[in-house]
Protein backbone atom coordinates (compact mmCIF):
# COMPACT_ATOMS: atom_id res chain seq x y z
CA UNK A 1 0.00 0.00 0.00
CA UNK A 2 2.54 2.45 0.96
CA UNK A 3 4.63 1.24 -2.19
CA UNK A 4 1.74 2.13 -4.72
CA UNK A 5 1.01 5.07 -3.12
CA UNK A 6 4.78 6.54 -3.38
CA UNK A 7 4.37 5.19 -7.00
CA UNK A 8 0.99 7.11 -7.95
CA UNK A 9 2.90 9.93 -6.59
CA UNK A 10 5.58 9.80 -8.78
CA UNK A 11 3.09 9.78 -12.09
CA UNK A 12 2.40 6.46 -12.12
CA UNK A 13 -0.39 5.16 -13.04
CA UNK A 14 -0.54 2.09 -10.94
CA UNK A 15 -3.06 0.25 -9.12
CA UNK A 16 -3.34 -2.26 -6.50
CA UNK A 17 -5.63 -4.91 -6.99
CA UNK A 18 -6.57 -7.35 -3.48
CA UNK A 19 -6.07 -10.78 -3.44
CA UNK A 20 -7.98 -13.62 -1.67
CA UNK A 21 -8.74 -11.16 1.42
CA UNK A 22 -9.11 -6.79 1.47
CA UNK A 23 -5.78 -5.02 2.34
CA UNK A 24 -4.65 -5.19 5.69
CA UNK A 25 -3.20 -1.45 6.66
CA UNK A 26 -2.67 1.13 9.26
CA UNK A 27 -2.88 3.82 6.66
CA UNK A 28 -5.34 5.29 4.27
CA UNK A 29 -6.21 1.91 1.95
CA UNK A 30 -5.47 2.80 -1.67
CA UNK A 31 -6.25 -0.32 -3.13
CA UNK A 32 -9.16 -0.71 -5.91
CA UNK A 33 -12.26 -1.05 -3.83
CA UNK A 34 -12.81 -5.41 -4.96
CA UNK A 35 -11.23 -8.63 -4.49
CA UNK A 36 -10.08 -11.21 -7.00
CA UNK A 37 -9.51 -14.99 -5.70
CA UNK A 38 -11.73 -14.13 -3.13
CA UNK A 39 -11.32 -16.68 -0.19
CA UNK A 40 -15.20 -17.03 0.30
CA UNK A 41 -15.31 -18.20 -3.11
CA UNK A 42 -12.63 -20.11 -3.34
CA UNK A 43 -13.68 -21.88 -0.57
CA UNK A 44 -17.08 -22.78 -2.14
CA UNK A 45 -15.91 -23.47 -5.79
CA UNK A 46 -13.37 -26.05 -4.24
CA UNK A 47 -15.90 -27.84 -1.28
CA UNK A 48 -18.95 -27.44 -4.20
CA UNK A 49 -17.60 -27.59 -7.13
CA UNK A 50 -21.32 -27.30 -9.16
CA UNK A 51 -21.41 -23.70 -8.07
CA UNK A 52 -19.42 -22.74 -10.73
CA UNK A 53 -22.64 -22.54 -13.21
CA UNK A 54 -24.12 -20.03 -10.80
CA UNK A 55 -24.65 -16.66 -12.73
CA UNK A 56 -21.43 -14.18 -12.08
CA UNK A 57 -23.06 -11.52 -9.95
CA UNK A 58 -23.34 -14.00 -7.22
CA UNK A 59 -19.52 -14.36 -7.53
CA UNK A 60 -19.02 -10.85 -7.60
CA UNK A 61 -21.09 -10.70 -4.68
CA UNK A 62 -18.81 -12.97 -2.27
CA UNK A 63 -15.86 -11.42 -3.67
CA UNK A 64 -17.49 -7.88 -2.18
CA UNK A 65 -14.46 -6.38 0.19
CA UNK A 66 -16.85 -5.75 2.39
CA UNK A 67 -18.76 -9.28 3.05
CA UNK A 68 -14.99 -10.39 2.86
CA UNK A 69 -13.99 -8.17 5.90
CA UNK A 70 -17.62 -8.85 7.71
CA UNK A 71 -16.73 -12.56 7.25
CA UNK A 72 -13.35 -11.94 8.29
CA UNK A 73 -14.54 -10.12 11.79
CA UNK A 74 -15.96 -12.83 13.57
CA UNK A 75 -14.67 -16.32 11.98
CA UNK A 76 -12.00 -16.72 9.32
CA UNK A 77 -11.63 -17.07 6.13
CA UNK A 78 -8.56 -20.21 6.16
CA UNK A 79 -5.28 -19.00 5.49
CA UNK A 80 -3.13 -21.46 7.24
CA UNK A 81 -1.44 -23.77 4.62
CA UNK A 82 -1.59 -27.13 6.75
CA UNK A 83 -5.27 -26.76 5.67
CA UNK A 84 -5.32 -24.98 2.16
CA UNK A 85 -2.87 -27.71 0.33
CA UNK A 86 -5.90 -28.63 -1.96
CA UNK A 87 -6.99 -25.39 -2.30
CA UNK A 88 -3.37 -24.36 -3.94
CA UNK A 89 -3.47 -27.29 -5.89
CA UNK A 90 -6.74 -25.76 -7.58
CA UNK A 91 -5.56 -22.20 -7.26
CA UNK A 92 -1.83 -23.21 -9.27
CA UNK A 93 -3.97 -24.80 -11.78
CA UNK A 94 -5.14 -21.87 -13.27
CA UNK A 95 -7.38 -22.16 -16.68
CA UNK A 96 -7.24 -26.02 -16.63
CA UNK A 97 -8.59 -26.45 -12.88
CA UNK A 98 -12.01 -26.00 -10.78
CA UNK A 99 -11.21 -22.53 -10.35
CA UNK A 100 -10.83 -21.30 -14.64
CA UNK A 101 -13.82 -19.24 -13.86
CA UNK A 102 -11.90 -17.18 -11.65
CA UNK A 103 -9.08 -17.09 -13.22
CA UNK A 104 -10.77 -16.16 -16.55
CA UNK A 105 -12.40 -13.25 -14.73
CA UNK A 106 -9.30 -11.43 -13.39
CA UNK A 107 -7.61 -11.77 -16.43
CA UNK A 108 -10.86 -10.45 -18.22
CA UNK A 109 -10.24 -7.60 -16.05
CA UNK A 110 -6.80 -7.09 -16.59
CA UNK A 111 -7.50 -7.15 -20.58
CA UNK A 112 -10.74 -4.91 -20.53
CA UNK A 113 -10.17 -2.48 -17.37
CA UNK A 114 -7.03 -2.46 -16.06
CA UNK A 115 -4.89 -2.93 -19.63
CA UNK A 116 -1.40 -3.13 -17.83
CA UNK A 117 2.15 -2.46 -19.60
CA UNK A 118 3.26 -4.00 -16.30
CA UNK A 119 2.07 -6.85 -13.59
CA UNK A 120 3.61 -7.36 -10.24
CA UNK A 121 2.06 -10.23 -8.01
CA UNK A 122 2.90 -9.98 -4.62
CA UNK A 123 3.23 -13.52 -4.58
CA UNK A 124 3.80 -17.11 -6.54
CA UNK A 125 0.95 -18.72 -5.01
CA UNK A 126 -1.63 -16.38 -6.84
CA UNK A 127 0.43 -17.41 -10.29
CA UNK A 128 -2.12 -20.16 -11.62
CA UNK A 129 -3.16 -17.38 -13.68
CA UNK A 130 0.48 -16.44 -15.43
CA UNK A 131 -0.05 -19.22 -18.47
CA UNK A 132 -3.19 -17.38 -19.54
CA UNK A 133 -1.42 -13.89 -19.09
CA UNK A 134 0.79 -14.85 -21.81
CA UNK A 135 -1.94 -15.93 -24.08
CA UNK A 136 -4.28 -12.39 -23.57
CA UNK A 137 -1.56 -10.28 -22.71
CA UNK A 138 1.35 -10.84 -24.80
CA UNK A 139 5.08 -8.79 -24.16
CA UNK A 140 3.15 -7.91 -20.73
CA UNK A 141 5.91 -8.13 -18.30
CA UNK A 142 5.51 -10.20 -14.81
CA UNK A 143 6.93 -9.45 -11.82
CA UNK A 144 6.72 -11.74 -8.73
CA UNK A 145 6.93 -10.15 -5.22
CA UNK A 146 8.35 -12.67 -2.84
CA UNK A 147 7.46 -11.94 0.57
CA UNK A 148 6.94 -15.87 2.44
CA UNK A 149 5.76 -17.89 -0.30
CA UNK A 150 8.42 -20.22 1.71
CA UNK A 151 6.60 -20.16 4.84
CA UNK A 152 3.18 -21.57 3.28
CA UNK A 153 5.16 -23.97 0.91
CA UNK A 154 6.81 -25.28 4.06
CA UNK A 155 3.82 -25.77 6.04
CA UNK A 156 1.77 -27.79 3.41
CA UNK A 157 0.83 -31.00 4.08
CA UNK A 158 1.59 -34.46 1.66
CA UNK A 159 0.13 -35.13 -1.01
CA UNK A 160 -0.09 -31.42 -1.78
CA UNK A 161 3.56 -30.15 -0.72
CA UNK A 162 5.21 -31.86 -3.31
CA UNK A 163 2.88 -31.73 -6.11
CA UNK A 164 2.33 -27.68 -5.34
CA UNK A 165 5.89 -27.29 -5.27
CA UNK A 166 6.59 -28.73 -8.67
CA UNK A 167 3.76 -26.64 -9.94
CA UNK A 168 5.22 -23.88 -8.59
CA UNK A 169 8.46 -24.03 -10.25
CA UNK A 170 6.91 -24.48 -13.58
CA UNK A 171 5.12 -21.29 -12.91
CA UNK A 172 8.57 -19.44 -12.02
CA UNK A 173 9.87 -20.12 -15.49
CA UNK A 174 7.15 -18.14 -16.78
CA UNK A 175 7.50 -15.27 -14.89
CA UNK A 176 10.14 -12.63 -16.43
CA UNK A 177 11.58 -11.82 -13.12
CA UNK A 178 11.48 -11.52 -9.22
CA UNK A 179 11.69 -8.70 -6.54
CA UNK A 180 12.86 -9.43 -2.61
CA UNK A 181 13.66 -7.02 -0.02
CA UNK A 182 17.31 -9.09 0.58
CA UNK A 183 19.97 -10.89 -0.70
CA UNK A 184 19.79 -13.58 1.43
CA UNK A 185 15.88 -14.25 0.70
CA UNK A 186 16.83 -14.14 -2.78
CA UNK A 187 18.99 -16.68 -2.81
CA UNK A 188 16.52 -19.30 -0.66
CA UNK A 189 13.58 -18.59 -3.06
CA UNK A 190 16.23 -18.95 -6.10
CA UNK A 191 17.06 -22.64 -4.38
CA UNK A 192 13.78 -23.68 -3.82
CA UNK A 193 12.04 -22.26 -7.12
CA UNK A 194 15.08 -23.89 -9.32
CA UNK A 195 15.58 -20.58 -11.35
CA UNK A 196 18.87 -18.54 -12.43
CA UNK A 197 19.51 -16.51 -9.44
CA UNK A 198 20.18 -13.20 -11.94
CA UNK A 199 16.37 -13.12 -12.73
CA UNK A 200 16.52 -11.84 -8.83
CA UNK A 201 15.60 -8.20 -8.51
CA UNK A 202 16.80 -6.61 -4.72
CA UNK A 203 14.67 -3.35 -3.83
CA UNK A 204 14.90 -1.89 -0.71
CA UNK A 205 12.55 -2.30 2.39
CA UNK A 206 11.08 1.13 3.37
CA UNK A 207 8.76 2.68 5.73
CA UNK A 208 7.30 6.62 5.76
CA UNK A 209 10.28 8.87 7.18
CA UNK A 210 9.77 8.90 11.03
CA UNK A 211 9.37 12.68 11.88
CA UNK A 212 10.52 12.53 15.26
CA UNK A 213 11.24 10.01 17.48
CA UNK A 214 9.37 9.58 20.82
CA UNK A 215 8.90 11.42 24.04
CA UNK A 216 11.48 9.92 26.74
CA UNK A 217 9.70 7.74 28.78
CA UNK A 218 9.48 9.01 32.70
CA UNK A 219 12.33 7.74 34.86
CA UNK A 220 10.13 6.15 37.48
CA UNK A 221 7.90 4.34 34.11
CA UNK A 222 8.78 0.41 34.63
CA UNK A 223 11.31 -1.04 31.91
CA UNK A 224 9.20 -1.68 28.96
CA UNK A 225 9.64 -4.63 26.73
CA UNK A 226 7.67 -4.54 23.15
CA UNK A 227 6.12 -6.94 20.43
CA UNK A 228 4.01 -5.97 17.68
CA UNK A 229 3.41 -8.05 15.06
CA UNK A 230 1.28 -11.49 14.19
CA UNK A 231 0.60 -12.69 16.86
CA UNK A 232 1.40 -16.62 15.82
CA UNK A 233 4.41 -18.98 16.42
CA UNK A 234 5.84 -17.88 12.85
CA UNK A 235 6.37 -14.51 14.11
CA UNK A 236 7.79 -15.83 17.43
CA UNK A 237 5.06 -14.55 19.97
CA UNK A 238 5.69 -17.64 22.47
CA UNK A 239 9.61 -16.98 22.38
CA UNK A 240 9.01 -13.54 23.67
CA UNK A 241 6.43 -15.03 26.09
CA UNK A 242 9.35 -17.05 27.11
CA UNK A 243 12.11 -14.71 27.34
CA UNK A 244 9.85 -12.17 29.90
CA UNK A 245 9.38 -15.34 31.95
CA UNK A 246 13.52 -15.10 32.12
CA UNK A 247 13.75 -11.03 31.88
CA UNK A 248 11.85 -10.62 35.28
CA UNK A 249 13.87 -13.30 37.63
CA UNK A 250 16.71 -10.87 36.47
CA UNK A 251 18.18 -7.99 39.05
CA UNK A 252 16.70 -4.55 38.58
CA UNK A 253 13.42 -6.27 36.75
CA UNK A 254 10.99 -6.66 39.57
CA UNK A 255 9.02 -3.93 38.08
CA UNK A 256 9.11 -5.02 33.91
CA UNK A 257 6.60 -4.86 32.12
CA UNK A 258 5.93 -6.71 29.06
CA UNK A 259 3.80 -5.02 25.88
CA UNK A 260 2.14 -6.47 22.93
CA UNK A 261 0.04 -6.18 19.55
CA UNK A 262 -0.65 -7.25 16.14
CA UNK A 263 -3.43 -8.62 14.28
CA UNK A 264 -4.58 -12.51 15.85
CA UNK A 265 -6.01 -14.65 13.30
CA UNK A 266 -9.01 -17.07 14.30
CA UNK A 267 -6.48 -20.11 13.59
CA UNK A 268 -3.73 -18.66 15.94
CA UNK A 269 -6.30 -17.47 18.91
CA UNK A 270 -5.86 -20.86 20.43
CA UNK A 271 -2.32 -20.73 20.91
CA UNK A 272 -2.59 -17.53 21.66
CA UNK A 273 -4.44 -18.21 25.02
CA UNK A 274 -1.77 -20.76 25.44
CA UNK A 275 0.71 -18.08 25.84
CA UNK A 276 -1.41 -15.40 27.84
CA UNK A 277 -2.01 -18.76 30.11
CA UNK A 278 1.82 -18.98 30.59
CA UNK A 279 1.54 -15.48 31.76
CA UNK A 280 -1.53 -15.69 34.31
CA UNK A 281 0.57 -19.02 35.65
CA UNK A 282 3.52 -17.19 36.39
CA UNK A 283 2.11 -14.19 38.48
CA UNK A 284 2.08 -12.08 35.64
CA UNK A 285 -0.96 -11.09 34.17
CA UNK A 286 -0.92 -7.47 36.18
CA UNK A 287 2.36 -7.01 33.92
CA UNK A 288 1.65 -7.84 30.42
CA UNK A 289 -0.23 -5.45 28.38
CA UNK A 290 -2.35 -6.48 24.98
CA UNK A 291 -3.00 -3.40 22.63
CA UNK A 292 -4.46 -5.00 19.95
CA UNK A 293 -4.25 -4.71 16.60
CA UNK A 294 -4.24 -0.32 16.25
CA UNK A 295 -4.40 1.86 13.33
CA UNK A 296 -0.91 4.02 12.69
CA UNK A 297 -1.47 6.65 15.53
CA UNK A 298 -2.36 3.72 17.89
CA UNK A 299 1.04 2.13 17.15
CA UNK A 300 3.26 4.98 17.76
CA UNK A 301 1.56 5.07 20.68
CA UNK A 302 2.65 1.95 21.64
CA UNK A 303 6.21 2.88 20.79
CA UNK A 304 5.52 5.73 23.09
CA UNK A 305 5.09 2.77 26.21
CA UNK A 306 8.08 0.76 25.88
CA UNK A 307 11.67 0.91 26.28
CA UNK A 308 13.02 -2.42 23.94
CA UNK A 309 11.39 -3.88 20.93
CA UNK A 310 11.78 -7.28 19.21
CA UNK A 311 9.79 -9.65 16.87
CA UNK A 312 11.79 -13.19 17.67
CA UNK A 313 10.82 -14.67 14.26
CA UNK A 314 10.42 -18.63 14.28
CA UNK A 315 11.01 -18.31 10.86
CA UNK A 316 13.40 -16.62 8.14
CA UNK A 317 12.00 -13.17 8.29
CA UNK A 318 11.56 -12.06 4.77
CA UNK A 319 11.11 -8.23 5.50
CA UNK A 320 10.52 -6.73 9.35
CA UNK A 321 8.65 -3.87 8.48
CA UNK A 322 7.71 -3.63 12.13
CA UNK A 323 11.46 -3.52 13.57
CA UNK A 324 12.13 -1.01 11.06
CA UNK A 325 9.22 1.22 12.35
CA UNK A 326 10.23 0.76 15.68
CA UNK A 327 13.95 1.97 14.69
CA UNK A 328 12.28 5.12 13.20
CA UNK A 329 10.67 5.72 16.44
CA UNK A 330 14.23 5.95 18.03
CA UNK A 331 14.06 2.28 20.07
CA UNK A 332 16.64 -0.48 20.41
CA UNK A 333 15.88 -3.29 18.65
CA UNK A 334 16.89 -7.10 19.35
CA UNK A 335 16.13 -8.86 16.88
CA UNK A 336 17.23 -13.29 16.02
CA UNK A 337 20.49 -13.62 13.87
CA UNK A 338 18.70 -15.20 10.93
CA UNK A 339 15.99 -14.31 7.94
CA UNK A 340 16.52 -10.65 6.81
CA UNK A 341 17.51 -9.30 9.74
CA UNK A 342 21.28 -9.40 9.83
CA UNK A 343 21.37 -7.86 6.43
CA UNK A 344 18.42 -5.31 6.84
CA UNK A 345 20.05 -3.81 10.30
CA UNK A 346 23.40 -4.11 9.28
CA UNK A 347 25.44 -0.48 10.44
CA UNK A 348 21.93 -0.18 12.43
CA UNK A 349 23.41 1.63 15.99
CA UNK A 350 20.68 0.34 18.01
CA UNK A 351 20.13 -2.85 16.85
CA UNK A 352 21.24 -6.22 18.38
CA UNK A 353 21.05 -9.81 16.91
CA UNK A 354 21.02 -13.08 19.21
CA UNK A 355 21.05 -16.63 18.46
CA UNK A 356 17.34 -17.64 17.06
CA UNK A 357 14.60 -19.38 19.21
CA UNK A 358 17.44 -18.39 22.21
CA UNK A 359 15.03 -17.27 24.85
CA UNK A 360 17.31 -16.77 27.82
CA UNK A 361 19.57 -14.71 25.13
CA UNK A 362 17.05 -12.66 23.80
CA UNK A 363 16.26 -11.78 27.90
CA UNK A 364 19.87 -11.31 28.68
CA UNK A 365 20.55 -8.27 25.70
CA UNK A 366 16.82 -6.67 26.76
CA UNK A 367 18.43 -7.22 30.71
CA UNK A 368 21.63 -5.20 28.98
CA UNK A 369 19.32 -2.17 27.44
CA UNK A 370 16.80 -2.27 30.19
CA UNK A 371 19.19 -2.12 32.98
CA UNK A 372 20.98 0.88 31.71
CA UNK A 373 18.25 3.19 30.28
CA UNK A 374 20.44 5.55 29.29
CA UNK A 375 22.01 3.48 27.45
CA UNK A 376 19.07 1.97 25.81
CA UNK A 377 18.31 6.08 24.81
CA UNK A 378 21.52 6.70 23.45
CA UNK A 379 21.63 3.52 21.22
CA UNK A 380 17.79 4.14 20.23
CA UNK A 381 18.55 7.69 18.90
CA UNK A 382 20.84 6.71 16.09
CA UNK A 383 17.50 4.98 14.52
CA UNK A 384 15.64 7.99 13.05
CA UNK A 385 18.95 8.44 10.92
CA UNK A 386 19.39 5.20 10.10
CA UNK A 387 16.16 5.05 8.54
CA UNK A 388 16.46 8.18 6.52
CA UNK A 389 19.91 7.55 5.01
CA UNK A 390 18.91 3.50 4.48
CA UNK A 391 15.10 2.76 4.65
CA UNK A 392 12.65 4.84 3.70
CA UNK A 393 9.68 4.22 1.54
CA UNK A 394 10.53 6.98 -0.71
CA UNK A 395 14.05 4.90 -1.81
CA UNK A 396 11.86 1.60 -1.69
CA UNK A 397 9.50 3.32 -4.62
CA UNK A 398 12.08 4.80 -6.61
CA UNK A 399 14.10 1.56 -7.06
CA UNK A 400 11.15 -0.22 -7.90
CA UNK A 401 10.53 2.63 -10.42
CA UNK A 402 13.94 1.83 -11.65
CA UNK A 403 12.88 -1.81 -12.21
CA UNK A 404 9.89 -1.01 -13.28
CA UNK A 405 11.50 1.28 -16.33
CA UNK A 406 14.36 -1.46 -17.00
CA UNK A 407 11.60 -4.05 -17.64
CA UNK A 408 9.73 -1.97 -19.83
CA UNK A 409 12.59 -0.88 -22.35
Amino acid sequence: NTLVRHLAEQGWDIELVPAYTPIRTDEQDISVDRVFFGGINLYLLQTFPFLAHLPGWIFRWLDSPSLIRRATANASIPVDARTLGEMTQATLQGEHGILRREHERFVDWLVREARPDLLTLTNLLIGGSIPLLRKRLPGVPILVTLQGDDLFLGQLSEPWKSSVIRRIRELANLADGFVTFTNSYADLMANLLEVPRDRFHLVPLGIETPSAARSPRPPEAPPAVGYFARLCPEKGFHHAIEAFLHLVTLPGMERAVFRFGGWLSAQDRPFFETQLERLRSAGLEGRSFHHGSPDRAGKMDFFGQIDVFSVPADFLEPKGLSVLEAIGAGLPVVQPAHGSFPELLKGCPGAKLVPPRDARALALAWWEILGLPDRGAALGAGGPGFIRDRATAAEMAEATAELYRRMLR
